[in-house]
C-alpha cells in the first residue's frame, strides 16, 4: 500500500511553485529539479509534496518554506473573505430587487382587482335599468308588442342575464383577489345541491345535444360548505363540461363517499380534453387556451380560477385529469359536516 503524504499546511495552498518563483525564493531551474525529484519519489511509491522535496534537496530552508506557505494561506483567506463579502452584497441587492418587484406586483394586482370591482359595480346600475325596461316591454306594460318583437326582447333578456352573470363573476373575482371572499359554512346536502345544479344545466345540455347524467351515492352525510359558492362551482364545472363537449357527448356529475370524513364531488365529460402541457394554465385568471380573436369557445377565463379559489377556501383542492381528445375530469373532496379531523 502506497504511503500517504504527510499532513502539512502545504496541502491547503495551490500552485506553490509559481508563488515561490514570484517571491524570488526559487529559480525556474530549481523548481524543475524539485518537480522531477517529486515524480521520481512518486514512482518509488513515496508520495512527496513539493515543499518537502525542496527541503530534502536543500533548495530551500524549512523556515523560508513555512513563511511562504503562511503568507499564501493568508492571501487566500483574504481573497475568500472578499469574495464572501461581494457575494453577500450581491445576494442582499438581489433580494432587495426581488422584494421590490414582489411589492410592485402586489400593488398592480391590487389595482387590477380594485379596477375590476369598480367597473363591475358601475356596470350593475345601467344593466339593472336595461333589464327592468326589457321586462316591462316583454310583459306589455309599456304597450302591446308583436310576437316577433317579443321574441327579440326575450333574446335581449337572455343576453342581459348572461352579462349580469359575467359582472357577478368579476365582482367575486375582485373579492377573492383582495382576500375578501367570505365563507358562510353550514351543513349542506351536497346530493340535493348536485341535483339542483343538474336541473339548471339541463336546458343548455339539451340545446347542445349533450347527455347529462348523475351518479349520486345513497345516504351520504351532509358536508361543511358555503352552499351558494359550492353551487356556483358546480354550475361552473357543468357549464364548462357542456361547452367543451361536442354533440352526442356525455357529462357526468358524481357525488360519492370517499372516506369517513370526506365526500368526493366530480364532473367528467367526453369533450375535447386539455393538452397535458396546458393543465396548469387553465386555473390562471383571464386565461384562454385559445387566445385568438376567432376562438371557438367564449368566456372570460375566470371560471376555473374562481372555482379553485372557492374550493381552496373550503380547505380542499381541485384535481384535474384529462386526455386530449377524450375528455376531462374535475374532482374535489368536501369535509363531512361536524368532523374536525
Amino acid at each position: 500500500m502506497a504511503a500517504k503524504p504527510q499532513l502539512t499546511p502545504e496541502i491547503l495552498v495551490p500552485r506553490l511553485g509559481e508563488y515561490l518563483m514570484r517571491q524570488k525564493h526559487l529559480s525556474a531551474a530549481d523548481l524543475k529539479k524539485a518537480l522531477d525529484y517529486q515524480q521520481e519519489q512518486a514512482a518509488a511509491r513515496r508520495p512527496l509534496l513539493l515543499g518537502e522535496g525542496l527541503v530534502e534537496l536543500g533548495l530551500m530552508e524549512r523556515a523560508t518554506l513555512d513563511q511562504a506557505i503562511t503568507e499564501l494561506i493568508l492571501q487566500l483567506r483574504k481573497a475568500l473573505q472578499d469574495a464572501n463579502r461581494n457575494l453577500e452584497r450581491r445576494v442582499q441587492e438581489r433580494t432587495a430587487e426581488l422584494q421590490d418587484a414582489l411589492q410592485r406586483l402586489s400593488e398592480l394586482n391590487k389595482m387590477k382587482a380594485n379596477f375590476v370591482a369598480s367597473i363591475s359595480h358601475e356596470l350593475r346600475t345601467p344593466l339593472t335599468h336595461v333589464k327592468g325596461y326589457l321586462e316591462l316591454m316583454v310583459t306589455g306594460s309599456l304597450g302591446a308588442v308583436t310576437e316577433e318583437q317579443k321574441h327579440a326582447l326575450q333574446v335581449s333578456q337572455r343576453a342581459a342575464n348572461r352579462l349580469e352573470n359575467l359582472i357577478e363573476d368579476l365582482i367575486l373575482f375582485s373579492l377573492a383577489s383582495r382576500g375578501e371572499l367570505s365563507m358562510q359554512m353550514e351543513s349542506v346536502d351536497v346530493c340535493r345541491l348536485a341535483s339542483q345544479s343538474l336541473k339548471s344545466a339541463k336546458q343548455k345540455a339539451e340545446e347542445k345535444g349533450v347527455a347529462l347524467h348523475a351518479v349520486l351515492g345513497e345516504n351520504l352525510p351532509h358536508v361543511r360548505a358555503d352552499v351558494q359558492k359550492i353551487s356556483w362551482v358546480l354550475s361552473q364545472l357543468l357549464d364548462n363540461a357542456i361547452k367543451f363537449t361536442p354533440q352526442g357527448g356525455r357529462v357526468v356529475l358524481a357525488v360519492k363517499r370517499e372516506s369517513e370524513i370526506l365526500v368526493g364531488v366530480s364532473v367528467t365529460d367526453t369533450g375535447i380534453g386539455i393538452p397535458a402541457d396546458h393543465l396548469k394554465e387553465i386555473f390562471e385568471p383571464f386565461h384562454q387556451l385559445d387566445g385568438s380573436p376567432t376562438r371557438r369557445y367564449g368566456g372570460t377565463g375566470l371560471g376555473l380560477a374562481l372555482a379553485r379559489q372557492i374550493i381552496e377556501a373550503h380547505g380542499s383542492m381541485i384535481e384535474v385529469k384529462s386526455i386530449e381528445g377524450k375528455g376531462a375530469s374535475f374532482k374535489f373532496p368536501l369535509l363531512v359536516y361536524g368532523d374536525t379531523a
